[in-house]
């Protein structure tokens, strides 16, 4: 009728247009009379007694055979929401329709009647569409939202936000969303599977809780109505110092199927997560954060236990599924979301049967996925939905079910196998049929994997290092590397053998030596500190797998020093180095004036020691003198300097022994024996010389001769420093044409001999050379004599001799 009405609107004066239209309208109309269906459209919210349709003159009834006959209209269910007027005809209201209310789910609300005339005994069927208008604004469940979040969260991070319910449809329901308070924030809109817009607070700007700890937005909502129509909440941040882990359900989503007669009360499904963290930070809450208006109302989460628990009765004709989003967050602001799904089943009194048909017992871990594993077979004795048999498999199984025809279903590998993973599976195939409550049954299915060589051996560390003090003996043990290899059998048994190398030109393997099956490493000899610092190689492990994997690891040994040298002096040299000849000679002599003054400079004694470390410091002593308390040596210097100023009573031959020792345990020494001539003038120096060459001379030789080779040596020594002075004078000439050429070099210690520097463990010691030295051969007996240019304090001009006599 409505259609028609429409129609005859549309049709005006000559037209074959509307003329045809007409036409239609009147055949249509006529259609449905005849077949006793009427339908009419009429908004929702209409007051009550509001016209609907003329149903006497759609069923083509006379108003006087409405009275008399007796028509009445019966709706389904116990409210009657229309009826009909017996003067008029007219189909009316009889009470206020609330669309959503009626039809809380469907997108298109029909309400069904029927309309008896009891004198004809004939019943038609009415169907009125109530369509919606925009009498309900959009609106959130809470107007007060809360965010927290750190401030070390990153931009771009993107945080759920609570969705507006608008019971409306179409047009007049939720379109778009707004968000406005602060530039630190921004809205994104995603689309739900449903087409649902999910609205989600993105941050657009870093936080700065020093700079502001909250920040006050507003969302708000908005209808496609004409006018519009709006909802807002306010979101207020919270702004949290770093919380470093978020809370973590135990399963991404919970599903649960519940029957329709559960008691209220019950508790449905507990959800649980758990934070790594301890304290505030650690203590998860649960809320909802997405649930509708109707599944709020039946369901209820316990904000500390998670247990999801039912409110009141539940209809399977009113909802046959819930789907509610469930967040769980800390004492800061991270949280992790899970969806609960809960189904609504019919009561069902017969369980389905499963049978295995076909099954294997053990399968290779290397076997293609799309294997199959088993043939089972399922039916149910019930019918409809109550028989609907639905199989699958229990827990996170590399399986999966395929359904081969009618009731039978293939168990086939979905991926690759590990047996070092999971080495047996025990698969419940679980079916259950679609009653209420639903049914199941299970049966398991046994399925040991078989290994194959794919895993090489792995070290239990990256890289071993171990110490080994020097002079150990010969096959001691330096430690044992540990490989294990996640196979079974013959592929997990594990060989060690040592890598190739040469230490020192010679062959690794001729220093260490690793055990097959245990992997100990032992020294073959023993190690030299002095000769070798460290020793770098590599052990492979191999499998007893066809083909053999294997890894390698590097070991490095590091030699740990002994105090095994004692110090070596250097100056003076002993009196074996100088030659040979009697005990009773002196190893060398040092010449100082009389006149010195108290730390003057009289001779230096150089010793180095071979070890490293501690054990390579040394320290030197006075152990004897001729006169005590006239010389003192330095303790870490070795210079041998006057503690007083010479005196006329002083012998003028003084014997020095200094003993050099390192700081090793024991501590070992050496011992230096110095002979200083104390002399006025060099006439008196040269009479105290040939004293000393005299006492050294063999017997028999005339003293005359060894004075004139004394004064032979005095002249060749005079000219060569003679010569050397003018050599210097050269050199420095010439260094400084070549600085007026070049550019001056860089480095203090630039042009040093080498043999100025000595190493000790690694660090090279300056010695500053404090003499120019001279030799003369006086006769056979090779006796060599000294001159020394000493520059030091005040006796710059001073030269003094030193002589060696080597009997």
């Amino acid at each position: 009728p409505e259609r028609q009405r429409h129609r005859q609107q549309q049709l005006g004066p000559g037209g074959g247009r509307a003329l045809l239209a007409l036409l239609w309208a009147v055949l249509l109309a006529a259609w449905e009379a005849a077949w006793g269906q009427l339908r009419y459209s009429v908004p929702e919210e209409m007051p009550k007694g509001s016209f609907v349709g003329d149903v006497a003159k759609d069923l083509g009834l006379q108003l006087l055979e409405l009275s008399d006959r007796g028509v009445r209209v019966v709706s389904q269910g116990r409210t009657q929401y229309f009826a009909v007027h017996g003067k008029t005809g007219h189909l009316v209201t009889a009470e206020r329709i609330d669309r959503e209310q009626l039809c809380r789910l469907a997108e298109k609300c029909v309400l069904r009647c029927e309309l008896i005339v009891e004198g004809q005994m004939q019943i038609y069927r009415i169907e009125v569409e109530i369509t919606d208008i925009n009498d309900n604004a959009p609106s959130f469940k809470e107007i007060e939202l809360e965010e927290r979040m750190s401030e070390t969260t990153a931009p771009g991070a993107r945080f759920p936000l609570a969705e507006a319910h608008d019971p409306d449809s179409g047009r007049n329901s939720l379109q778009s969303y707004e968000l406005s308070g602060d530039e630190h924030f921004s809205l994104a809109v995603q689309a739900g599977p449903g087409g649902d817009q999910r609205p989600e607070l993105v941050l657009a700007k870093a936080l700065d809780r020093e700079e502001a700890a909250f920040h006050e937005l507003v969302l708000r909502a908005s209808d496609g109505g004409d006018p519009a129509r709006t909802g807002t909440a306010r979101i207020r941040v919270t702004v949290l110092d770093a919380n470093d882990n978020a809370p973590v359900f135990s399963q991404a989503e919970y599903t649960v199927r519940v029957p329709e007669d559960v008691p209220v009360g019950s508790t449905l499904v507990t959800v649980t997560a758990t934070d790594a963290d301890d304290g505030l930070n650690g203590h998860v809450k649960y809320s909802l954060k997405k649930v509708s208006d109707m599944a709020s109302d039946i369901f209820h989460l316990d904000t500390e236990t998670g247990d999801i628990s039912l409110l009141q009765s539940l209809d399977f004709e009113e909802g046959g599924s819930y789907e509610l989003e469930v967040q769980a967050h800390d004492g800061g602001s991270l949280f992790d979301n899970a969806k609960v799904k809960i189904t609504v089943t019919d009561i069902n009194d017969n369980a389905p049967m499963i049978s295995v048909r076909s099954a294997l017992n053990e399968i290779s871990e290397d076997t293609p996925s799309g294997t199959v594993v088993a043939l089972l077979h399922v039916q149910d004795r019930d019918s409809g939905p109550n028989g609907a048999v639905r199989c699958s498999l229990d827990g996170n199984v590399p399986f999966r079910l395929e359904k081969s025809f009618d009731d039978y279903y293939r168990v086939v590998t979905a991926r690759e196998l590990d047996r070092e993973q999971v080495s047996e599976y025990n698969v419940t195939v679980r079916v259950a049929d679609g009653g209420s409550p639903a049914l199941q049954s299970s049966a398991v299915l046994y399925l040991r994997v078989l290994d194959v060589n794919d895993n090489a051996p792995v070290f239990a560390e990256e890289g071993y290092s171990a110490r080994v003090a020097e002079n150990n003996a010969a096959g001691a043990l330096v430690l044992t590397v540990r490989a294990t290899d996640a196979d079974w059998g013959q592929n997990a048994r594990v060989r060690y053998r040592l890598g190739e190398g040469r230490v020192r030109g010679a062959p690794l393997s001729s220093y260490v030596s690793v055990q097959a099956e245990t992997g100990a490493l032992y020294a073959l000899r023993s190690l030299d500190y002095e000769q070798v610092r460290e020793l770098r190689l590599w052990v492979l492990a191999e499998d007893g797998g066809a083909p053999a994997l294997s890894s390698n690891v590097s070991v490095l040994v590091q030699i740990v020093d002994e105090n095994d040298n004692a110090p070596q002096v250097l100056y003076p040299a002993p009196a074996a180095a100088l030659g040979s000849g009697s005990g009773g000679a002196w190893s060398g002599v040092e010449l100082a004036p009389r006149w010195s003054e108290p730390g003057a400079l009289v001779a230096k004694v150089v010793a180095v020691d071979a070890d490293a470390g501690q054990n390579a410091w040394l320290s030197y002593e006075l152990a004897k003198a001729t006169e005590p308390g006239l010389f003192r040596v330095g303790l870490h210097s070795g210079e041998v300097r006057t503690a007083r100023s010479p005196l006329a009573r002083d012998a003028a031959r003084q014997s020095l022994v200094v003993v050099v020792k390192d700081h090793g345990r024991p501590a070992l020494s050496a011992t230096a024996t110095l002979s200083v001539v104390l002399a006025e003038s060099v006439a008196e120096l040269l009479a105290e010389l040939g004293s000393a060459a005299d006492e050294a001379a063999a017997p028999g030789e005339p003293a005359g001769s060894l004075t004139r080779w004394l004064v032979l040596a005095v002249a060749a020594v005079s000219c060569l420093f003679l010569a050397f002075l003018l050599l210097l004078l050269a050199l420095r000439l010439r260094r400084w044409h070549r600085q007026q050429l070049l550019p001056p070099a860089s480095g203090a210690l630039r042009g040093v001999p080498v043999s100025h520097f000595v190493g000790i463990d690694g660090v090279r010691a300056f010695l500053q050379s404090y003499s120019h030295d001279v030799s003369l051969t006086a006769d056979s007996r090779k006796n060599q004599l000294r001159l020394q240019s000493e520059r030091t304090g005040t006796y710059t001009s001073f030269y003094a001799f030193k002589l060696w006599v080597i009997s």
